[in-house]
């Protein structure tokens, strides 16, 4: 199946010189999450507002569904929702009548049924009459949402959508994404809380001072670069690792009380057991242990601090 969104040696430079986007080359498959994390200021959102149309790509190719989003813009644009991080609406219009202009914006016939549902599964019903002057940020959030949702999208983008929203909002959100990733609709996220890309996305790219520096399947990834740590809490506390030990990616920690040992997935079956025994063989006892998984947290500030 063709990809829904391909970019193409992508490169943004501004006037003032600044670089912010430099050979991008991305494919996005139809009905996936894809989760874009990089540091602010990383190009994430010149990426998205160069796919939707808002910003001119210097250099580089980007097709929507197979339109060239320059030579084919309307039919391209016509197929994304984009909620951006930023509140751009009307204040002094209702709830109700700025998601319905926004569907007309995009040639969509008028479908007061869709608008409904569109309210009703983002809890604005009650406020649909209500100006958005007078919503609560979560409110506006909400609007937002809506307003990208109106003409019925193929693709939706989600520029830090819960940055600073209450966990209400975030909850409610992201059930209705995964409703929609479920009726078919291709999810590209930014954000900042790096659990939720861990527990929403499919696949996970990072882009770090304009580069893309990594694009793998979620799973893949957490596979590839995600390290598990056994702690140790020892009966008697070391001075130095044995040398008998250096088999082993071993740290003392807690003043010699605790023995980390660091390993990647491949290692755990071989490398444990042998740990085990070689410390039963030089009578070093232990009372307790436990382990722990690299989150994708980890491996992101690992990417990341490896660039600098």
């Amino acid at each position: 199946m063709p990809p829904v969104i391909s970019i193409s040696n992508l490169t943004k430079t501004y006037a003032s010189g600044l670089q912010a986007l430099k050979n991008i080359n991305l494919e996005i498959r139809k009905g996936e999450i894809f989760a874009l994390l990089g540091p602010n200021g990383a190009g994430k959102t010149t990426l998205i507002n160069i796919v939707c149309g808002i910003v001119t790509a210097t250099a580089g190719i980007v097709t929507v569904d197979g339109r060239d989003i320059v030579r084919d813009y309307r039919a391209a644009r016509s197929k994304i929702g984009l909620v951006p991080q930023e509140l751009t609406t009307d204040m002094f219009e209702t709830v109700r009548a700025t998601v319905s202009f926004s569907r007309g914006l995009f040639g969509r016939a008028p479908s007061p049924a869709h608008i409904e549902k569109v309210l009703r599964d983002l809890s604005l019903r009650e406020k649909s009459d209500d100006k958005i002057m007078t919503l609560s940020g979560g409110m506006k959030r909400r609007v937002l949402i809506a307003k990208a949702l109106s003409h019925e999208p193929e693709i939706l983008f989600l520029d830090e959508p819960t940055a600073g929203v209450d966990v209400e909002l975030r909850r409610d959100m992201w059930a209705l994404v995964r409703g929609l990733r479920a009726s078919g609709v291709t999810i590209i996220l930014t954000t900042h809380y790096i659990e939720e890309a861990e527990e929403m996305a499919d696949r996970i790219g990072v882009i770090h001072k304009g580069e893309l520096i990594v694009v793998e399947e979620k799973v893949e990834l957490m596979k590839k670069l995600g390290k598990k740590q056994l702690t140790l809490n020892l009966l008697e506390p070391l001075a130095s690792i044995p040398l008998e030990l250096s088999d082993w990616q071993l740290a003392l920690r807690a003043g010699g009380h605790e023995l980390e040992y660091t390993f990647d997935g491949t290692e755990e079956r071989a490398g444990i057991p042998a740990l085990l025994k070689r410390l039963s063989d030089l009578e070093i006892g232990f009372k307790d242990l436990n382990t722990r998984q690299s989150s994708l947290e980890d491996i992101f500030v690992s990417l990341v601090s490896d660039r600098k």
